[in-house]
């Protein structure tokens, strides 16, 4: 554990702002389940992210779309039980904000009192920014999340990068500030050229959250399937993969399958017994039958 994990209260929004203004990165990770939690509140991360990922990789749909508003709240809930230190973000998943105010209003309040969320995020800016603002004057803190959104890949031309052109780089700018003057508290920044990401910094006073978008953030992000490598799908090129756990956990299934195919598994050490004058009555009893 890092020698940082020692305190134990939970961080705070101001937390954030002071570790900006000292330029000490903030460490921002997905989690989706109560085990993942554990893991990551040990390993001494500053924020979780229950992020709509959990759809492919936890769930098994194709993209971030179908997954639904119950589904997240139960997999935030888990994650909740596990966090005390760490703050906790809430992905709103697609369907859930869009419609009206009220709408995105209702949605957000579910996440903060049925799962114990710090912050709720939303995807993209143009009409996102007025439910941002919606949410804000509500009382609800807000992540927006400018670049690559993925509710909307399809719309963005797939899982590529965004802003790789001068006049897209500043539309990504103008959401990014239009999301802060909203009240975000936070901002995440993906899939953008670095450069963009250099430009924007000194632009915003909220924290900025990286993932693929370059070192210039105030912190970064990644999916904890990618960067434990549990997740057996292709990898964005920002991902850096720190383990290799699906094979490690397919090497241990493999090997139990073959003890007990080969009747290695169990073995006396992993039973129970009784004492002999029990086991000899039982005889009789059954016996008696």
């Amino acid at each position: 554990m890092s020698a940082h994990a020692a305190p134990t209260r939970r961080l705070t929004l101001g937390d954030l702002a002071a570790k900006k203004a000292v330029r000490e990165p903030i460490v921002m990770v997905t989690a989706y389940d109560h085990p993942s939690a554990q893991i990551v509140e040990a390993a001494g991360v500053d924020m979780v992210l229950v992020g709509d990922s959990a759809a492919m990789t936890v769930l098994g749909y194709d993209s971030t779309v179908p997954v639904t508003v119950d589904e997240m709240l139960m997999l935030t809930k888990a994650v909740r039980r596990g966090l005390d230190r760490p703050l906790l973000v809430g992905d709103l998943p697609f369907g859930s904000y869009e419609a009206s105010d009220a709408v995105a209003i209702a949605t957000a309040q579910r996440f903060i009192k049925e799962a114990g969320v710090d912050l709720v995020k939303i995807e993209r800016g143009g009409t996102t920014v007025a439910r941002a603002k919606a949410l804000v004057d509500a009382g609800i803190p807000v992540v927006g999340h400018v670049g690559l959104t993925p509710q909307t890949a399809t719309a963005l031309g797939g899982y590529r990068a965004q802003g790789r052109t001068a006049e897209a780089a500043l539309a990504v700018i103008d959401d990014a500030l239009a999301l802060q003057a909203a009240g975000c508290s936070l901002l995440v920044v993906e899939a953008v050229p670095s450069e963009v990401t250099a430009a924007l910094m000194p632009l915003l006073d909220i924290p900025v959250i990286g993932i693929g978008a370059g070192a210039d953030a105030d912190g970064q992000v990644l999916v904890f399937h990618d960067l434990l490598g549990i997740y057996d799908g292709p990898a964005a090129k920002f991902v850096k993969r720190y383990a290799d756990v699906r094979t490690v956990s397919v090497d241990g299934v493999a090997a139990y399958a073959d003890e007990v195919r080969e009747g290695a598994y169990p073995g006396p050490e992993h039973g129970y017994g009784m004492p002999e004058a029990e086991a000899a009555r039982l005889q009789e009893l059954l016996a008696g039958r």
